[in-house]
């Protein structure tokens, strides 16, 4: 896939990634508390950011990533990076007024319009309560869980797994 479809909602533009956005995505990748229930540590180099950095700029046939602006600047991440999961990640200045809402909206609509009948996934640590809920509100479900699915760092991480069936 060579790029993904510029999304628009009220407050935010999602698009697709290009090498110019290192050091902003840089800036919510190398943070501690965005990083918290990712599925790695926080970035502690340029380096690794940009590593990461060249699976949204270069995605994958079955990934639909994009990254999240306001006001002009990236704040975030949101998509699949492998459908049918999806996931996303703002920096903490961001949390707590509803942008990830509208932009996994954003993409949901997205997601099912391209590929009519598909079920999302998603996984998350069962201590990341605000994401949890925001998929929830989403239409997701609880399908299951399973512990000791990550190590993070020094530390075991459990998971939930959960399902939105399509049009919900």
């Amino acid at each position: 896939m060579t790029g993904v479809p510029t999304l628009r909602t009220a407050r935010l533009v999602l698009r697709q990634a290009v090498w110019a956005d290192l050091e902003a995505v840089h800036r919510f990748m190398s943070d501690p508390r965005a990083m918290r229930y990712w599925s790695r540590p926080e970035h502690e180099t340029l380096e690794e950011t940009r590593h990461w950095l060249g699976f949204l700029v270069d995605q994958a046939p079955d990934g639909r990533d994009w990254l999240v602006e306001k006001d002009g600047a990236v704040i975030g991440k949101a998509g699949a990076w492998a459908l049918p999961e999806i996931g996303f990640i703002l920096h903490p200045d961001h949390w707590g007024r509803g942008l990830a809402q509208e932009a996994m909206g954003a993409v949901i609509g997205h997601l099912e319009a391209e590929f009519p009948g598909i079920g999302l996934t998603a996984e998350v640590d069962p201590r990341n309560g605000p994401s949890l809920r925001l998929l929830a509100r989403l239409g997701f479900r609880e399908t299951h869980r399973a512990e000791r699915t990550l190590l993070w760092k020094d530390e075991w991480c459990d998971s939930v797994y959960l399902a939105r069936s399509p049009g919900e």
